[in-house]
């Protein structure tokens, strides 16, 4: 029920013995409202929400009340929990049941009434809600290390650090904290002060947090308690569960075994862990991959569309053979989180295949809108929207080369590699070749093979392997003239038979026609290879502005191209040039007719 270890559940049978305490990480999901994630395996068929509602009580969220499982099938739900302000360690979540008072629960697990009423932002004991979840602050892990002793005497790992066990003689311990904390009243508000700092960060910045096991000790977590006889299951937290029928059947075993390759598990993932889906979840949500559902085929795997519980998604299938892509991808999109990148929402895996599950990009690519869009059933975009999705792809590179812990070169930017939200709005997917930046004498660098799509390879990384953030600004230079031109990196000059002798790059053909215009009043050369959808619908200064740009991008020398931080700031005058433009001819019901769909 909480997806956890065995390692991650303590007991304390002396003083709290109806309870287990099951330890799990929370995220900030709003400024109020905190989850963390689980997955709860049905044992008999009927209406989901009923289902989760009388296993977790208040403690879980589920959305779709009208969700209809079968014996087996495993659901996606959050469960509420606390973050703390840094006064406490960890924030055991406690439902109130009838009789409970604040008094009796400071006593019951040994803490003070102002503490509770602090963590639960009470004017007082009274007008606690019976059913409501309330969150009881603790600094330390109640109980000891739980042992089933009905389960067989297989040998058992190493247990985890011995918890101090919280006191009920709480009252007898205060008057000496008391005192220490009188004598010593300056040294302990520079202590709260520090670890108030590191915990409030730690809370809200959980997508770029990285969490070790060591850290674990001393980071803001949480507790829950289910008050219910049934099983229990988890993801990274604490929680807690009364005893009851804890041992796992053999049918249990069978319906949650996932065969995940073994360098997914353990320490392969420093954030927030993605959901697991089944691979039964998966055929299901795709109509049994059918042809269909099928959205187009990637570098590594095909992309169907899906629709878990009630969420639109874009699947990856790739063979157990991709494992390499596969970890790479999702030990990237678990530490990077931008709005012009693709979430990956979870992944699954069967005996050969494997699965990532990203959120849905109803328009497809970038690439089926720029070429030969009509017989893809899509219109043509206007000069605003193509600026609009340049902006956009490239704060998302800029947030992957600049802003995140570790550096990451993607390698393959590229239109199809760029999508499109329902409000034409871009996101960069695709990290199977995303490759980490290692710092070197002369700057930022990672060697490794030539991997990537001809038309968007920097000339110094065919030569020498050398991926750098600078490489990837190349193949974004590239991207920009597609915009302009509506050609495929790799085209043919107009009035060529086309052969594969006389195929050649869509930059080389730019720069020839930039090198005959010296500026946007005098671009005739360049005029001649923009894209003739546009109908001549765009301000002549700045698709002139945004050719040289690109120039800049695919110059020969790294040093001399531009970083994404720069490639922002002048695509951001571009728009702001163009929206001005746009304005200037509001009259123009023609000019407007083609906007409107790009946005």
């Amino acid at each position: 029920m909480f997806d956890a270890t065995i390692a991650d559940v303590t007991s304390d049978p002396i003083s709290n013995p109806n309870y287990l305490f099951i330890r799990k990480n929370c995220s900030c999901l709003t400024s109020r409202r905190y989850f963390t994630n689980t997955t709860f395996t049905a044992r008999q068929q009927g209406n989901a929400y009923s289902l989760v509602t009388e296993a977790y009580g208040a403690l879980a969220s589920f959305a779709n009340s009208s969700r209809v499982v079968r014996e087996g099938n495993v659901v996606g739900l959050r469960l509420y929990c606390g973050c703390s302000s840094g006064l406490w360690n960890y924030l055991m979540s406690y439902v109130m049941e009838e009789g409970d008072t604040v008094e009796g629960l400071a006593s019951r697990f040994g803490v003070s009434m102002d503490s509770i009423e602090t963590a639960n932002g009470l004017d007082g004991p009274d007008g606690v809600v019976v059913g409501d979840v309330y969150y009881i602050p603790l600094n330390s892990v109640p109980g000891q290390p739980y042992v089933d002793t009905e389960i067989s005497p297989a040998p058992v790992p190493a247990p985890a650090p011995t918890f101090s066990v919280v006191s009920d003689n709480h009252s007898r311990k205060f008057p000496y904290a008391w005192v220490i904390g009188s004598m010593g009243i300056a040294l302990i508000l520079i202590a709260v002060t520090f670890v108030s700092c590191i915990t409030c960060k730690s809370c809200f910045s959980h997508k770029s947090r990285t969490q070790s096991k060591d850290h674990e000790q001393s980071s803001s977590h949480k507790f829950h308690i289910l008050k219910s006889s049934s099983f229990c299951y988890t993801s990274r937290r604490f929680f807690c569960c009364k005893s009851g029928n804890l041992k796992p059947s053999a049918t249990d075993v069978g319906n949650h075994h996932i065969d995940i390759p073994r360098a997914v598990v353990g320490d392969a993932f420093d954030m927030e862990k993605p959901v697991v889906f089944t691979h039964a979840e998966i055929l299901s949500s795709t109509d049994y991959f059918s042809d269909s559902n099928l959205l187009g085929h990637g570098t590594y795997g095909s992309v169907y569309y899906g629709v878990l519980g009630e969420q639109e998604v874009a699947i990856k299938r790739m063979t157990a053979t991709k494992t390499r892509e596969f970890i790479a991808e999702m030990k990237v999109l678990c530490k990077v989180h931008h709005a012009s990148l693709v979430e990956l929402i979870g992944y699954a895996a069967s005996g050969d295949e494997l699965f990532l599950i990203y959120e849905y990009a109803q328009k497809g690519s970038l690439k089926s809108h720029l070429h030969d869009p009509q017989n893809k059933g899509h219109t043509s975009l206007s000069w605003i929207s193509r600026v609009q999705i340049a902006l956009d792809a490239a704060r998302g590179l800029e947030y992957i080369h600049e802003h995140t812990k570790d550096h990451y070169v993607h390698r393959d930017i590229k239109t199809s590699n760029i999508l499109l939200d329902n409000t034409f709005r871009a996101k960069i997917s695709d990290f199977g070749l995303a490759k980490l930046v290692v710092t070197t004498i002369d700057g930022e660098a990672s060697v490794t093979k030539v991997v990537g799509t001809f038309g968007y390879l920097a000339p110094e990384y065919l030569r020498d392997g050398l991926a750098t953030t600078k490489s990837d600004v190349y193949a974004f230079g590239v991207v920009l003239f597609e915009l302009i031109s509506g050609k495929e990196a790799i085209t043919r000059t107009e009035g060529m038979v086309f052969t594969n002798s006389e195929r050649c790059s869509l930059a080389s053909i730019m720069l020839g026609a930039l090198r005959s215009s010296p500026n946007s009043l005098s671009m005739a050369s360049l005029k001649e290879h923009i894209d003739p959808s546009l109908m001549d619908l765009y301000p002549h200064d700045c698709i002139y502005k945004m050719a040289m740009l690109a120039k800049q991008c695919v110059d020969e020398d790294p040093i001399l191209r531009p970083d994404m931080k720069q490639v922002v700031i002048s695509l951001s005058h571009i728009l702001l040039s163009s929206v001005e433009w746009e304005a200037a001819l509001a009259g123009n019901s023609q000019v407007f007719s083609g906007l409107v769909q790009g946005r």
